[in-house]
């Protein structure tokens, strides 16, 4: 069974260089089950497996071992390993991280470690999540199984198919496009929820079909958000939707099918990412949804406050579950909201003590640096000051955009927008006039005053006109009279250091 070429070389390596512990992080027992037994057998090694119920069983392979009693003791079952026959072997231990609290278990997996140096027996240790002990860094080789492949996806839905129609349990009306887009739809999942997100297709309204693709994209969004890492948005946006913002609008619109196989052939890479600085409110975050849209991309949300959970050792297995999905979904666009918030809030909950912070970030650094996955990054920030140097330098993106106020033009956009949003004709109102009244206004402190202004023309119970805007817009102190200073240094600090995602500068009032 394949699971992406790198994972089973590098495992083959370790296997035939005789590591003694090797640490594998996944939550697909049964998938790896098959794998190991694979290896075992391509390598002429007994398998032998471990978990607390079961305590430790031959697999296959090898001379019969006698059964191996009162093993369900984790302590037991490595004095047992231990003390096998010399036959090479493949020890798979389930779920042992929780184990490590104990010393006594910790010190008999070094010991172990050492012994079986000298022999050809190599330890597995397969759980979810990455738990090492400091005792056990330097013994320890940790390897992310990857999540299935598009053609481990597609073999499953080859097989349940050879089922449905073995037992005429169901229709099939798929063309090779549709399955081709079905098995797309099931990326980022692993081999257990595909089939069930699958199954659940076909019992909706028994038949497996094209419109069975946006069930299985719903399925998925569910079982991603269950992470509370990654959030699945809907490409519900689109960039006519975001006012002004003209400049990156002409950068994004010449990328569009950078991600084609196209683009490939004429020698292009997939676009990396871009990093969206600037003042609130000005279409930073609706910018990431349109792009998604615009590509037709999936959209991943990354909540970095989530990423530091509060418990030691815990972080950095978040961040690295966050871009296995991330990459098993790809090609996708993945939003980083307010990084700097993210980033800063880490340093203030103790954890940087421990230097957390800092290991995560350059993780990050690394990750952005040396992707090779189609993830197109779009990360967003207001406070500057709060950035790392290391986090502007060339090479982690593609172009850092600074998001200014919109200008007078763009905030007629803005008007012309909401007000067609809420159902109301742009044309009935004089939004030239409402743009010169909202000088200094950002996109969503116009949202909020058309908003406010429905809710007075609403409790006039009289249609919603010209003067409800203005006197909306008059009791409002945008947040470029309240820091207009601060605005105006971000202005300065960005004038040459970022590409202005705007072509005309707008106004601030100081």
């Amino acid at each position: 069974m394949s699971s992406g070429p790198a994972f089973l070389r590098d495992l083959d390596v370790l296997i035939r260089a005789r590591y003694p512990l090797v640490y594998l992080v996944s939550w697909e027992e049964q998938r790896l089950d098959a794998i190991l037994a694979d290896l075992a057998k391509s390598h002429g090694r007994t398998l032998f497996e471990w978990s607390v119920t079961r305590g430790l069983r031959q697999l296959s392979g090898g001379r019969s071992v006698p059964p191996l009693e009162d093993t369900q003791d984790p302590h037991k079952a490595l004095e047992a390993v231990q003390k096998l026959s010399g036959d090479p072997s493949l020890v798979v231990l389930k779920d042992f991280h929780p184990y490590f609290e104990s010393p006594k278990v910790v010190r008999a997996l070094r010991d172990l470690a050492h012994y079986l140096k000298s022999t050809f027996t190599t330890v597995i240790i397969l759980s979810p999540t990455l738990t090492i002990p400091v005792e056990l860094e330097k013994e320890l080789t940790v390897l992310d199984v990857p999540l299935p492949t598009f053609g481990e996806l597609a073999q499953l839905l080859k097989d349940i198919v050879g089922v449905i129609r073995r037992n005429n349990k169901a229709t099939i009306e798929l063309s090779r496009t549709d399955a081709e887009a079905l098995v797309k739809a099931a990326m980022g999942l692993t081999l257990s929820e595909a089939e069930n997100a699958f199954a659940k297709a076909i019992v909706t309204d028994g038949k497996l079909s094209a419109e069975d693709i946006q069930r299985v994209q719903d399925e998925k969004r569910q079982i991603i958000r269950k992470s509370g890492l990654l959030e699945f948005y809907p490409a519900e946006e689109r960039l006519e939707n975001v006012g002004g913002l003209d400049g990156l609008k002409t950068w994004l619109s010449r990328r569009t099918a950078a991600f084609g196989e196209e683009a490939r052939r004429f020698g292009l890479p997939e676009p990396r990412g871009i990093l969206l600085l600037g003042v609130q409110g000005c279409g930073k975050s609706l910018t990431a949804k349109a792009i998604a849209a615009q590509w037709r991309l999936p959209l991943l949300r990354l909540d970095v406050g989530r990423i530091f959970s509060g418990l030691i050792g815990s972080s950095e297995e978040n961040l690295r579950r966050a871009i296995r999905v991330a990459e098993s979904v790809a090609p996708a666009v993945l939003w980083i909201d307010e990084l700097e918030k993210g980033l800063a809030g880490a340093g203030g909950t103790g954890l940087q003590d421990a230097g957390v912070t800092q290991r995560i970030f350059g993780a990050m650094l690394t990750w952005l640096q040396e992707k090779t996955a189609p993830v197109f990054v779009v990360a967003t920030a207001n406070r500057i000051d709060l950035l790392p140097p290391e986090l502007l330098r060339k090479g982690r993106f593609d172009e850092i955009f600074f998001v200014d106020l919109p200008t007078a033009h763009e905030r007629e956009d803005i008007f012309a927008i909401h007000l067609a949003r809420r159902g109301r004709d742009p044309k009935r109102f004089d939004i030239p006039a409402l743009a010169s009244a909202s000088e200094g206004f950002s996109g969503s402190e116009i949202e909020q005053a058309i908003i406010s202004a429905l809710h007075d023309a609403f409790a006039e119970k009289v249609e919603l006109d010209q003067r409800h805007i203005l006197g909306a817009l008059r009791e409002t102190f945008p947040l470029s009279t309240t820091m207009g200073h601060e605005i105006q240094r971000l202005r300065e600090w960005a004038k040459d250091r970022t590409r202005m995602a705007s072509t005309r500068t707008a106004e601030v009032q100081t």
